[in-house]
């Protein structure tokens, strides 16, 4: 079928997801390890304030080497700790990342060519590439964060609480208040976010589609419309990047203050205990250096968690939008059918035989039946010609016929096999439009296929009635798109194409003399004559002239295409 593409009827397209969500097992271990590194400063923060409290009792160097020896363990304990916590989260999301680009991208392969809900290959690349990064700051950043913000702070006040019950206090009234700011400014930041990606992936889309008719856009003077289009749109994602920036510092400025606040009121209760001016707040008669100095230690290490959390908010934000749009890839839309089993056994039928049983399809689940209870039988080597109006489903039965999308309703059997994209062997395609790529007249032709020979190619070209086209352009390429030749000169490239695939015992065509002057579609129709001898041949059309050169004739009227094809 080469590089055809089937016009697409439809405004929506429906499908089941073939989702499978990877795990967050190897994220979770990262998270309880790298939560043990943090909570080993709280038997750091003891042995110091031990020490110091045997300095200022009058002790000497032999008072506070083991504490020191042990402060120093720790520390290297508590680093190789977050060391291998932080390289085992980043590996985990990066496996995590890879398995939904796999998804994604199977899933992206496996939406049919008719589906007109598909992203444009620009968008699904700026997701799959640029976007799809974010995931990873999120999961092995946010994630763990996230863990230790809800552990380590309980377990620090189930250390102070023994000690001062005011101390537990302040801490435990300054710690509400920073998760509620922070998820109030959560909700404005995720949704920032999915505008600047929507955004990011609309301008990179938008860019690659440019340059792409870079040519055309030139021929028709558009230039400076396009330079408009394109300034207006990094404009505004450059507003929308600006905004997602000032939550990010208003997140954290509103928790550095939060923070600040709880440490200074915890520090001005453990400075006037010490000082005699408060006698209460504590279990015993009163703190003295060593417990107020361990609580104010720990005061500190409290809020910690939450501003590392408050740091990777915006990688919150970020990342599960990039999550949204990645996932939105990988569900939805109209898919292929199944490719059928390999070992199904020989056809049951001779070559090129069709069978089309009370076939139903529509475009989306809100739409109505494009085609609804459609039987057709074409025996082999046989040429049909689908007539009828623009949207009567000719270009429909033909995607369906070659495999592109599955029918709702009824069965399409090839030579008594369901009709799947692994029979695409058997099937060549003339579409009105073919592409053409940037190369030689027989590059496009052989299209990189092992089994095509330059005599092959030859005939093929003398087949189309394109042989001496091929020796005037012997040495020179041809333009990426087509640039350089006309519409019917496409179209033989394309029979001739058909002509390579030796294996093929269908032709299917669409629109072949479309927009086409009466001395050009006749040559095409001779040409797919030529390529259809002894094959059969399906022409969607609404061209009588060229069904009046088939054997039979369906008129695809909505109200008679039953009928008619009975």
């Amino acid at each position: 079928m080469g590089s055809a593409y089937l016009d697409a009827k439809g405004k929506q397209a429906f499908g089941k997801p073939a989702k499978t969500v990877p795990g967050h097992g190897g994220l979770r271990k990262t998270a309880a390890i790298q939560t043990l590194a943090s909570l080993m400063w709280i038997p750091q923060a003891a042995l110091l304030a031990t020490a110091v409290g045997r300095i200022a009792d009058g002790g000497g160097f032999t008072n506070v080497l083991w504490p020191a020896v042990y402060i120093a363990l720790l520390g290297i304990a508590k680093s190789c700790l977050e060391a291998a916590g932080g390289r085992m989260a980043f590996r985990a999301a990066r496996a995590e990342l890879t398995a939904r680009r796999e998804l994604a991208a199977a899933a992206l392969a496996r939406r049919s060519p008719i589906d007109s809900t598909k992203p444009s290959s620009g968008e699904a690349a700026s997701v799959l590439g640029e976007q799809a990064e974010m995931i990873v700051a999120y999961l092995s950043r946010f994630q763990p964060a996230r863990f230790k913000a809800s552990a380590v702070p309980l377990v620090i006040l189930a250390c102070v609480f023994p000690i001062s019950w005011i101390a537990a206090l302040i801490l435990l009234i300054a710690m509400p208040l920073i998760p509620v700011f922070m998820a109030l400014i959560g909700w404005r930041a995720q949704a920032a976010s999915e505008k600047q990606l929507a955004a990011t992936g609309g301008l990179n889309g938008f860019l690659l589609d440019r340059l792409r008719g870079l040519a055309t856009i030139r021929a028709l003077g558009a230039v400076d419309a396009t330079a408009t289009r394109l300034r207006a749109d990094a404009d505004a994602l450059k507003v929308r990047t600006m905004a997602v920036l000032k939550i990010a510092f208003l997140s954290s400025a509103v928790l550095e203050l939060f923070a600040a606040l709880g440490v200074a009121l915890v520090a001005v209760y453990i400075g006037f205990s010490l000082l005699g001016e408060i006698r209460f707040g504590a279990w015993t008669a009163g703190l003295h250096l060593t417990t107020g100095l361990f609580v104010l230690l720990l005061a500190p290490a409290f809020f910690e968690p939450l501003r590392e959390l408050s740091a990777v908010w915006h990688d919150r934000a970020a990342g599960e939008a990039a999550i949204k749009a990645i996932d939105a890839l990988s569900t939805g839309g109209l898919m292929l059918p199944e490719d059928a089993d390999p070992c199904a056994g020989k056809p049951t039928t001779p070559a090129g035989a069709i069978r089309l049983q009370n076939v139903g399809f529509r475009y989306g689940k809100d739409t109505g039946m494009t085609i609804d209870a459609f039987d057709l039988n074409i025996r082999p080597g046989e040429h049909v010609a689908l007539l009828g109006a623009s949207g009567s489903g000719k270009s429909t039965l033909l995607a369906l016929i070659a495999g592109q999308a599955a029918c709702e309703t009824g069965s399409i059997t090839i030579d008594g096999q369901p009709a799947n994209p692994a029979l695409r062997a058997k099937i060549a395609w003339v579409g009105q439009k073919p592409h053409i790529f940037a190369g030689t007249i027989a590059g496009n032709i052989s299209l990189g296929r092992p089994g095509v020979s330059m005599q092959a190619v030859a005939r093929a070209l003398e087949l189309a009635k394109l042989g001496r086209f091929a020796r005037s352009h012997a040495r020179r390429p041809l333009g990426d798109g087509g640039m350089g030749l006309s519409g019917g000169e496409a179209l033989r490239l394309a029979i001739a194409r058909a002509a390579c695939n030796a294996d093929a015992c269908i032709v299917l065509a669409d629109e072949p003399t479309a927009h086409l002057d009466a001395e050009t579609a006749s040559e095409i129709t001779e040409g797919l004559l030529a390529l259809a001898r002894g094959r059969t041949l399906v022409v969607a059309t609404h061209d009588p002239r060229l069904a009046a050169r088939m054997d039979r004739t369906i008129a695809l009227d909505l109200e008679t295409a039953r009928e008619a094809a009975e």
